[in-house]
């Protein structure tokens, strides 16, 4: 068994190709006067946040690394190296990412490491770097495990994972409209991702895929970008700051109020931390489903369009 394999890291080798991209698509809004919006504090906020991110991968990469390697240690198979063995293995880490992103909008507890992600009120390359500082804290490196059981090295799974990083990047852009229709059909694209970060009750939790937009077709989860309602871009809520340890922090600053307030059962403090974001033992709050639901009360035209339904 293969206990050495390296990989490069792509994600740091994209670096040059992320800043160009956003210069040029900064340069195309400003000479087209169409494709998005810049905002100087909300760009510079997801910069901060994105080196962040890089900066807790270094700290607390040895977690997960760890994790992986005691894995690997313990499973029979492994599967070699070959080309069709990584294309496998980057298939199977995009269902991989698929559950965790699912997971990430159903649970507080995923949420308030995912949530800065969705914290701007525009929509452009930046975006994909307002990454979270506290990943490793939602535990969900266990995704990752079958994987590794499976026979796919753990070097080989965190290569394919920063592949599908990079590949995410360029879907954060509204320069970009629709695709060729077999594209759309198969694969994430700019059009599906916008839905995905709207605040609209239709386009709430939906659109989870990374790569392949098939997953969410096949999980019930896509609803196509609408011609007739443009995406509002933010949160149900937005924070109304630019404030970086904010951006980063807040959600899981309610999750300790809420758990921690006086006159609740324990298991409204676990469903605090455990349900759909949104959830309250009184019902004082609106979850997703809750908010498509008023929806359609007050627009019962709306039943059965893509979207609206209140099922979780």
């Amino acid at each position: 068994m293969t206990d050495t394999l390296t990989y490069p890291d792509v994600v740091q080798l994209a670096v040059p190709f992320f800043i160009a991209a956003i210069l040029i698509e900064l340069l195309w809004i400003k000479t087209r006067k169409t494709g998005g919006r810049y905002e100087t504090r909300d760009a510079v906020t997801s910069l901060i946040m994105g080196a962040g991110n890089v900066a807790a991968g270094i700290a607390l990469g040895f977690v997960a690394w760890g994790f992986f390697m005691m894995l690997w240690a313990i499973t029979p198979l492994d599967l070699g190296t070959s080309l069709g063995v990584v294309v496998l293995c980057f298939v199977l880490d995009d269902l991989r990412y698929y559950w965790v992103h699912r997971f990430g909008h159903r649970i507080r507890w995923v949420w308030a490491s995912h949530v800065n992600h969705h914290s701007s009120q525009h929509y452009n390359l930046t975006t994909a770097l307002r990454q979270t500082w506290t990943y490793t804290f939602t535990f969900m490196m266990v995704v990752r495990a079958p994987l590794i059981l499976l026979g796919f090295h753990p070097a080989m799974v965190l290569f394919c994972g920063g592949l599908n990083l990079i590949y995410q990047f360029w879907i954060h852009t509204e320069a970009i409209n629709k695709l060729p229709r077999w594209f759309e059909a198969v694969m994430n694209t700019p059009s599906h991702h916008r839905v995905h970060h709207g605040r609209n009750p239709r386009y709430l939790d939906a659109n989870y895929a990374g790569v392949f937009i098939i997953w969410d077709k096949l999980f019930g989860t896509f609803v196509p970008e609408q011609s007739d309602e443009k995406v509002d871009y933010g949160l149900v809520q937005n924070l109304g700051t630019f404030n970086p340890i904010r951006v980063a922090f807040h959600e899981w600053v309610g999750i300790w109020k809420d758990v921690t307030q006086r006159g609740i059962t324990w298991r409204d403090r676990l469903m605090y931390a455990v349900a759909p974001p949104g959830w309250s033992h009184d019902g004082s709050r609106d979850t997703s489903a809750m908010i498509k639901a008023r929806h359609l009360a007050r627009n019962p035209q709306d039943k059965g369009k893509p979207g609206l339904s209140t099922k979780p």
